[in-house]
Order: structure tokens, then sequence, then C-alpha cells
């Protein structure tokens, strides 16, 4: 498997890509494009695999933005591994690449992940809780540009607003309560 981006060639917080509101994508996909999404979730499987992150220096990751590699494009890979990973046989619970997504609904309930997020295009620890709603609904474009619709709750529909923030110029820490990053109210359920 063949990893293109390495930790050097993430973007990093500070860079103007991450900050900018991310083109659609424009459906048949591009060679260029469809080379892009294979290499942001080849970084994601060799990430999550310890043996091989540790040959190529990488950091785990979960989800991945085209703005974190340097296009202000509207894709995400996303490789959520399995709510049971002592089944080794188990699929993923979410592995594929969305582009051009939109959140079409969302519960007022929030949630917020016990320690805090955290971002591959950030180095530095911004701790505190990120509250964001606890059930959401995603329609976007699957690789064939065919619509697509998903529900999430909990761990699952953080990683996904997570990833769409990218693709607005947002990034985790924008969240945060600055005065008390520690504090949410007392209907925020907290995500493992």
């Amino acid at each position: 498997m063949k990893v293109r981006f390495t930790m050097d060639k993430i973007t990093r917080d500070g860079n103007p890509v991450l900050r900018e509101i991310s083109q659609a994508v424009p459906f048949p996909l591009s060679d260029e494009n469809r080379q892009l999404a294979q290499d942001m979730m080849t970084y994601l499987e060799v990430s999550q695999d310890d043996e091989a992150n540790e040959k190529y220096g990488l950091r785990p990751g979960v989800g991945l933005a085209a703005p974190q590699v340097g296009y202000a494009l509207q894709m995400a890979a996303v490789l959520i591994p399995a709510q049971n990973p002592q089944e080794s046989d188990e699929e993923p619970y979410f592995k594929g690449v969305i582009f051009n997504p939109v959140i079409v609904s969302e519960t007022v309930q929030r949630g917020a992940l016990n320690v805090g997020e955290g971002c591959l295009s950030v180095d530095e620890d911004v701790p505190g809780f990120v509250p964001r709603s606890n059930r959401i609904t995603v329609r976007y474009q699957d690789e064939e540009g065919q619509s697509q619709t998903i529900k999430l709750r909990g761990y699952p529909a953080i990683v996904f607003q997570h990833e769409i923030d990218h693709l607005h110029g947002h990034l985790y820490y924008d969240h945060i309560n600055q005065n008390d990053p520690w504090h949410v109210d007392d209907q925020t359920k907290y995500i493992e």
C-alpha cells in the first residue's frame, strides 16, 4: 500500500486553506480527484494499523478532509472502526469517501467526547469539550456521484461533524468555550 500523505504533507493549523470554504466536487470525478480520495483513504487505513503507522510515522485518524492535504474541495475520507473491536472480522462502522456532504437534520441534544477532540492538522493539544449535535442526518455523494443519506449518533456523528467543519473552514477548537473549556450544560451527553 503506497502512502502518499505522510505527516509532513498534512496541512497544519495556520495554513489559509484550512479556513477556506471548500468548493463542491464535480461529477463524474476527475482522475485527480479519484486519486486524491483513494490517497486520503489509504492514509486512514495505514494510520489505524499499528505496525504500518509506525513504519510511516503517521498519527492515527478516523477522518481526513481534503483541506487537510491542501485541497479546498468538499470531500473527506472517513474510517470509523467497528463498534466491537474485539470482533476481529467485524466490518468498520463506516468506511468511505464522502463528497459534497450536507447535514440535513440534527438534534437539539448535544454530545461531546469525554476527552475532547483532536485533529491531524492541529499539533498542539487544545483542551476542552467540543459540543456537537448528538444525532445527525447527512446527505452526501459517493464516488459514483450517487446521493446517499446516513443517520448517525454519538461518536460517528461527532466524526462526521468534525470532517464537515473542515469543509467550511472551521476547526474543532472553534467550538470550545474559551472562558470555561471543560463546561457544558447538564443535558450534554458524554461520549467515550
